[in-house]
């Protein structure tokens, strides 16, 4: 029976090799050649020259993490005590939250990305609630300046707001529903026990969401750390990213697949350790409850 059911994993496994085994296998490849010019053509040889001049884009990996870490502590920031007030709430409560939440995602990325733009133009629409309303020219009063907008777009706030509005529900989503899974009987016991509101959070429900922050964390961090669509689109091609990064080697003017290929491993080498650390993290936080 055992091996009859077996069976039934062999077209799962033969699928993840295909779309995951076997391009990782061409990416590494890739990275460990270069192309040179011989007499009778263009030929592949081996070599790290791809990883050992990847030194020269050591600011876009800085600005990449950087980036990435700051939107995702501000998600952490804001989508912890939203899904914490939402566990608390009715289901009716939560049935809508959890609509207002979702309905951005029911919309194309681009889309939402592109809406953004139009906000933080410098004629866009926050610019001119600004003026609207004597933001600017208070400020310009103030400083002695002679402004007619706020640069809110092509700058690093604006890469992280996008990155932020984009990504949040996937930090509130995992510590909702860890919030949603405890016992309410061991915080009546830490009660009990004569912890105040701020003993309980601190001692009972912070320690026991671990996992799902953890969860957001790992949810957030990795899409931001390799987004290339916002920083584009809200850089305006001035906070360039490891994504972009990436994808001009392959596509851009700077045609280099294999300087491409070379990066796309260190990133995915990276991306991998910070999820097994943050895992170990989360997995050591249980263990430590449970004893």
């Amino acid at each position: 029976m055992r091996n009859k059911r077996g069976l039934f994993a062999v077209p799962y496994v033969i699928w993840m090799a295909l779309i995951v085994v076997v391009p990782v296998i061409i990416m590494l490849v890739y990275s460990l050649t270069v192309e040179v010019e011989t007499s009778s053509g263009t030929v592949l040889e081996a070599s790290f020259e791809n990883y050992t001049g990847m030194t020269l884009y050591a600011g876009v990996f800085g600005r990449s993490f950087w980036l990435a870490l700051i939107a995702t502590a501000i998600c952490l920031l804001v989508g912890y005590p939203v899904a914490y007030l939402m566990s608390r709430e009715g289901p009716g409560f939560q049935r809508v939250a959890m609509a207002l939440i979702m309905l951005p995602m029911w919309m194309n990325f681009l889309l939402r990305t592109y809406s953004w733009m139009s906000i933080l133009e410098n004629n866009g629409l926050l610019n001119q609630l600004l003026q609207k309303i004597g933001v600017i020219y208070l400020y310009n009063k103030i400083t002695g300046s002679d402004i007619e907008y706020f640069q809110l777009i092509r700058t690093p706030g604006a890469v992280v707001l996008g990155m932020v509005y984009n990504y949040l529900p996937f930090m509130i989503l995992p510590i909702y529903t860890v919030l949603c899974k405890l016992d309410p009987r061991l915080i009546e016991a830490a009660q009990d026990l004569g912890a105040n509101s701020a003993n309980v959070f601190r001692r009972v429900i912070l320690p026991l969401s671990v996992s799902g922050i953890v969860s957001g964390v790992t949810m957030v961090f990795v899409p931001s750390v390799s987004t290339f669509a916002i920083s584009r689109l809200l850089g305006g091609g001035t906070q360039m990213m490891l994504g972009d990064l990436i994808e001009n080697q392959f596509l851009g003017g700077a045609y280099n697949p294999h300087l491409g290929a070379a990066i796309s491993m260190v990133m995915m080498v990276i991306v991998v350790v910070c999820m097994v650390v943050m895992n170990h993290f989360g997995d050591g936080e249980e263990e430590a409850m449970v004893l």
